[in-house]
This record gives structure tokens, C-alpha cells and sequence, in this order.
């Protein structure tokens, strides 16, 4: 059985501690940039990705008792952040959104968005689902393996085996169609 450590903690079964509130608040503190930037390139844009990681945020804190050991916080909040995406891009195909125009401004340019429009791989990446995304995003942006990208997701292996490589065919095919249409 499990007792109360003196500095708030609580053992595992392993031995292993499990953070507090205060070191809990630190990690995830720590972990915000990462997490906004995964969040940008699965989403496309930054206000979604900013929508989505607090999202995540509110649910890891929720969620922070189940976190076993303070070692494994960025697969176990990744996967959060990749459900909280997953989770925006459904609705968002429900729902369809009307820009307004307050004031007379303009509405302000997302930087990213608008690097990945004028980039080939940018348009490539866009144009694959989000759970393709989310692979080519967890293999060569946060370049894990394909092995942790499966216990990331909860997915099988051959599942994310699949995903990547028709990602990048995708990928290869988007690109020279890109080539070819620069070339005319």
C-alpha cells in the first residue's frame, strides 16, 4: 500500500514517486512552448494550437494523480495534447466557422500558417489527415521512434507503421506536383 511521503508525494507500487501539485505545475510550466509547438503543426494554425494545449493542460491537472512516475510526463501529456487536437478537428468539421471583422481591422496574420501555405512540405503536411500528421509530426519533429509513437498514442506499431508511410507518400506525391507546377 501506498503512504504519504513527507515532502507530498506519493509512492507507487514501484517505488517511484509521483509529483505533487507544485512540481506537477513546474513540469507542465516547463512543458508549455513544446507542447504549443506540437499542437501548431498538427492544428495548422495558432490560435487552435493555443486552444488546444490549454485544453490539455486543464485535463492533464485533472488527470495529475494518474501520472505514475515524473519520468514519463511527455508521453503521458503528448497524448493528451494529440487527443485534445484530434478532438478540435472533428468539431471543427461540424461547425462552421465565420471570421468577423471588428472595428474595421484586419484580422491578424498567423506567421505560421501562412510559412507552411508558401512551403511545399508546409502545403504537403496540410493536405494528410491529422492522424498522419500527427506521425510525421512525432517521428521527425520530436523525433521519436516509431515504437514510442505507438505507446504515445496507444496505438499498434503497425498501425503507426502504416500511417507514416502512407504520410509520406503523400508527402512525395504533394511535393512533386508542387515541383512540377513551379517548373511550368
Amino acid at each position: 500500500m501506498a503512504e504519504r511521503a513527507g515532502n507530498g508525494s506519493v509512492p507507487t507500487n514501484q517505488g517511484l514517486l509521483v509529483a505533487d501539485d507544485e512540481v506537477f505545475a513546474r513540469t507542465s510550466d516547463a512543458y508549455v512552448a513544446r507542447a504549443v509547438g506540437l499542437a501548431w503543426y498538427l492544428m495548422g494554425n495558432r490560435s487552435d494550437a493555443e486552444d488546444a494545449t490549454q485544453e490539455a493542460m486543464t485535463r492533464a491537472w485533472a488527470a495529475r494523480r494518474s501520472l505514475r512516475e515524473s519520468a514519463s510526463f511527455d508521453a503521458w501529456f503528448d497524448r493528451i495534447l494529440v487527443n485534445c487536437c484530434r478532438e478540435r478537428q472533428r468539431r471543427q468539421h461540424r461547425i462552421r466557422e465565420i471570421p468577423i471583422q471588428i472595428g474595421g481591422e484586419g484580422e491578424v496574420e498567423d506567421e505560421f500558417a501562412a510559412v507552411l501555405a508558401r512551403d511545399s512540405i508546409g502545403r504537403a503536411l496540410a493536405s494528410l489527415t491529422l492522424e498522419q500528421r500527427t506521425v510525421v509530426v512525432l517521428r521527425y519533429w520530436l523525433d521519436l521512434r516509431l515504437e514510442q509513437i505507438a505507446e504515445r498514442l496507444a496505438w499498434p506499431l503497425g498501425t503507426v507503421k502504416s500511417r507514416l508511410h502512407n504520410a509520406l507518400a503523400t508527402i512525395r506525391e504533394r511535393v512533386e506536383w508542387d515541383d512540377a507546377e513551379v517548373q511550368k
